[in-house]
């Protein structure tokens, strides 16, 4: 086993075909999506952490400071990041393992091989990613999830953008290409933010990722909660779309953008979906939901 692995409970008796879901810290995170869809995960299903990784090998310490808890002058306790893997089993007993805490920022090879061989050592049955970028695309609709995925058939059953691109990518890419290389199937799924959103929390990408994840793996996830917090936080949205009429104006011409595409049905997407034009860039709208979350 590898030396960034140290285990801190047994593996659980009767562990079966679990499903990887993966969240990590640091790459595109727009409307903290993917760590509200992670939250919500793990509020519903109790979890025991199986192992951590050694952070020391993987982590920059002074891009990722650790907490110090300060009681009257007296520094009483240091919190460090925390790179896990937690287990836990849905309402139907089937078996859930979680991977949390921050992207590491070097030696990411010797974590995907670490990671791999926990993988065949749990024989984890699929690998699911989190994750949320800012797009064309207006609050008023159905968050729509766009795919990475190891096979086109899981590609087909998430949705894609339909193009071939060079694009950055994350720690999660190379786990999926590495789930690829031994033949086992991964997917990253990607809720498209309202661009004017990106910087405030938006509920609705996250349960839209969580209702994927139910979807694509068969899990029992409750979604009813973040939903009527999706509610909530889309109402004040419109709240401030009515008093002014630039901000309608845009919400309207996304509509019919996303009308004109079909940008909402499963399957593949067409790039001007993420393109903005001369649409306006929500940079004034963004900075009015910033203020109005403030004074809240």
């Amino acid at each position: 086993m590898s030396e960034l692995v140290i285990w801190e409970n047994p593996i659980p008796t009767g562990l079966k075909d679990p499903v990887l879901v993966v969240a990590l810290e640091g790459w595109i995170e727009a409307g903290y999506a993917a760590a509200t869809a992670m939250g919500t995960l793990k509020h519903q299903i109790r979890t025991q952490r199986l192992l951590r990784f050694e952070t020391d090998e993987l982590l920059d310490q002074r891009a990722r400071r650790p907490t110090m808890r300060l009681v009257n002058g007296v520094n009483t306790e240091l919190t460090w990041p925390r790179l896990q893997l937690r287990h836990g089993r849905d309402s139907a007993g089937q078996d859930l393992l979680v991977l949390t805490g921050p992207e590491p920022d070097m030696r990411w090879n010797a974590f995907i091989r670490a990671l791999m061989e926990i993988v065949e050592q749990l024989d984890v049955r699929l690998c699911v990613g989190f994750g949320a970028f800012p797009a064309a695309a207006p609050h008023t609709r159905p968050v729509s999830i766009s795919s990475t995925a190891t096979t086109q058939s899981l590609a087909d059953e998430v949705g894609y953008l339909e193009a071939t691109m060079d694009i950055p990518g994350g720690v999660q890419a190379a786990i999926e290409r590495a789930f690829a290389e031994v033949g086992r199937p991964a997917v990253g799924l990607w809720a498209r933010v309202p661009h004017y959103a990106g910087a405030m929390p938006f509920p609705a990408a996250a349960a839209a990722l969580l209702d994927a994840l139910a979807r694509v793996t068969g899990l029992v996830i409750d979604t009813v909660e973040i939903r009527n917090a999706g509610t909530q936080a889309n109402a004040q949205i419109d709240q401030l779309v009515r008093n002014n009429p630039e901000h309608m104006e845009m919400v309207r011409r996304l509509e019919e953008q996303i009308g004109a595409e079909g940008l909402m049905r499963p399957g593949r997407f067409g790039m001007a979906g993420g393109d903005l034009g001369d649409l306006p860039s929500g940079d004034e709208l963004a900075a009015e939901l910033e203020k109005f979350l403030r004074e809240q």
